[in-house]
């Protein structure tokens, strides 16, 4: 039976994380000094502070030391961790959401090894420089992946059964803080897309792996003094490969078969990003709500102006209507033989995506025009919260071309993600 009710232990869950973005994780991040600049480093002690409390293996089996967390419970945790700080959130989202997957997928003898690694060391952030055809997709609508965006990374088996990785990702979160890095690597050079793609764990101080330095917030250059500026959240940087050998054993699942980059696990993804963003949007309103119910004009708190009241009802219903989608994204992930809605075979993780960063944009835009002139200095959180919020809206995963995979998905078009060649 489809079922939102929240159980105790969830309820006790969202409370504990709640008492401790309030306590430790607003402070630091909302303190003017931080607001000011453009360049807002990561808050390292906090991100300590979480993996003491075991957010790093939140949805890591039990009986591999983890909370084993489903995905309705890592969406709840990750709002709670949205609304403290996004890049803090985000960082902690890819790695517990990546241990889930990537220990699973390993032999026993390495498997073993490298998590008690992972358990050991608060500090043992994980990554994963993979790639996705379907998000390469962009515009492109009922048409097959032919060729590949961005060259990918390559990989030859050697006699030994060791492998040798070549290549540059552009982009991969978490690659700052990383100790392990997942690559996705071709290593069928005649298939093309998804085909013939392995996935392979290079340990941080492997010889020829080279983690880039981190975008920063604005300013940095590259080729021709183009201009970049960062346009995601949490730590992220270009990863290389020269001539790095890994050994063998570090293969995740299959040769020539990885799927970390897409199926079940990066939906959940998905949706647990969609969480991170559901939080930024609700302390944007509870923000405004909090500014309404002091500031006075007119003789009256301005929350009873019917302007300000009529903001803070369409934020209130943006939110609960993305809180919903969320919820019934990730139940639907955990319960994935029960048929829930329309009966239409929509990816509901797509769709909670796609809608959530639309309506926390919206929310944050009318929480900051409660501020008035106030919203847009710059030692006070709401131009931060708009900011964040645009970048969610803008990413990849949630423009508008990612609605094509919803249209596609209700024309019954199945996109061929391969082609020989």
């Amino acid at each position: 039976m489809y079922d939102l009710q929240l159980t105790p232990e969830q309820l006790e869950m969202r409370e504990t994380i709640r008492d401790f973005v309030t306590r430790e994780v607003k402070p630091p991040a909302l303190h003017p000094t931080r607001l000011e600049p453009f360049e807002k480093p990561l808050l390292a002690d906090v991100l300590t502070q979480a993996s003491q409390m075991g957010l790093r293996m939140l949805a890591l089996p039990e009986e591999a030391g983890g909370a084993g967390a489903d995905c309705l419970t890592s969406c709840i945790v990750m709002e709670e961790l949205g609304a403290g700080d996004v890049d803090v959130a985000m960082a902690l989202a890819h790695t517990s959401g990546l241990a889930r997957s990537i220990f699973d997928g390993l032999a026993p003898e390495p498997r073993k090894r490298l998590l008690q690694q992972f358990i050991g060391d608060d500090g043992y952030h994980l990554a994963i420089a993979a790639y996705d055809p379907a998000a390469q997709a962009g515009w492109s609508y009922h048409r097959p992946l032919i060729d590949d965006h961005e060259p990918v990374p390559t990989a030859v088996k050697q006699s030994n059964g060791d492998w040798i990785i070549n290549g540059t990702v552009s982009l991969v979160p978490n690659a700052p803080i990383a100790k392990l890095i997942a690559v996705e690597v071709r290593t069928d050079p005649k298939k093309t897309g998804s085909n013939g793609m392995t996935t392979l764990l290079v340990p941080r101080e492997t010889r020829g792996l080279t983690v880039r330095p981190q975008v920063k917030a604005t300013g940095a250059t590259r080729g021709n003094d183009e201009a970049i500026i960062r346009w995601h959240h949490g730590p992220a940087a270009a990863v290389a490969f020269e001539d790095c050998r890994v050994s063998g054993d570090h293969l995740v699942g299959k040769e020539g078969q990885s799927t970390l980059a897409r199926g079940p696990a990066a939906a959940r993804g998905l949706v647990e990003v969609a969480a991170v963003n559901l939080g930024l949007g609700r302390v944007a309103y509870e923000t405004a709500v909090d500014y309404a119910g002091i500031r006075r004009q007119g003789g009256r708190n301005i929350i009873e102006h019917q302007s300000i009241g009529g903001k803070l009802a369409d934020c209130a219903i943006r939110l609960e209507l993305a809180r919903n989608m969320i919820w019934k994204a990730a139940w639907v992930l955990d319960h994935p033989d029960v048929q829930v809605g329309s009966g239409a075979e929509l990816p509901l993780h797509v769709v909670a995506r796609v809608y959530t960063a639309q309506a926390v944009h919206e929310v944050t835009l009318l929480a900051a025009e409660c501020f008035g002139a106030m919203g847009v200095m710059r030692d006070m959180p709401l131009q931060k919260y708009v900011h964040d919020g645009m970048v969610f809206f803008h990413q990849d995963d949630s423009d508008d071309a990612a609605k094509l995979r919803i249209a596609e998905a209700l024309a019954g078009y199945e996109r061929p993600l391969a082609q020989t060649a």
